[in-house]
C-alpha cells in the first residue's frame, strides 16, 4: 500500500479523480493482460456482448473514442477473430460489428475488471459516502461539459 506524501502539491478533487482514473486503468490493464486485451478492446467486447451487433460509428460516440482509434481497435479485434465487421448493403462506409463465436467464448471466460476495481476500491466504503461522491462528480462533470 502506497501512502501519499503529506505535502502533495495538488490535493484537490480533480487531482484525486485523475489519480483514481490512472490507478483503475492500471488495474484493468493488469487484469486483461493474460487475455492479450487492452481496456478499450474490453469495452468494445463488453458493449457487443450486452447490446449485440452495433454500427461502428455508434461505438465511436458511445465509448468516446476517436474514429481513427476505433478503426485500429476494431482491426485488431477482427484480426484476433473476436469481432466480425459486416459492410452495410449499399454503403461501403457503414460497418456493423458483432462478436464472433470465438469472441463470445472469450467473453464468457473474461473476468470483469470493473467489478474487481469496485470491490477493491470501494468494498468497505459506506454506501452513503459513495452516493454523495457519485452525485458530486456527476454534477461537476455536467457543469464542465456544459461550459465546454
Amino acid at each position: 500500500m502506497t501512502s501519499e506524501p503529506e505535502d502533495f502539491e495538488h490535493d484537490s478533487v480533480g487531482a484525486w479523480a485523475k489519480k483514481y482514473y490512472f490507478a483503475s486503468r492500471a488495474m484493468i490493464d493488469s487484469t486483461l493482460r493474460p487475455y492479450n486485451l487492452g481496456s478499450t478492446q474490453w469495452y468494445v467486447l463488453h458493449h457487443l456482448a450486452h447490446e449485440g451487433p452495433t454500427p461502428q460509428r455508434d461505438l465511436v460516440q458511445k465509448l468516446g473514442i476517436e474514429r481513427a482509434s476505433m478503426t485500429g481497435i476494431v482491426a485488431t479485434l477482427v484480426r484476433k477473430g473476436l469481432v466480425s465487421q459486416e459492410t452495410a448493403s449499399g454503403d461501403q462506409r457503414r460497418r456493423t460489428l458483432s462478436l464472433t463465436p470465438v469472441g463470445e467464448r472469450l467473453w464468457q471466460e473474461l473476468p470483469n475488471p470493473i467489478e474487481h476495481i469496485l470491490t477493491v476500491a470501494f468494498g468497505d466504503v459506506d454506501q452513503d459516502d459513495l452516493a454523495t461522491t457519485l452525485r458530486v462528480l456527476r454534477s461537476a462533470t455536467r457543469r464542465l461539459n456544459d461550459r465546454a
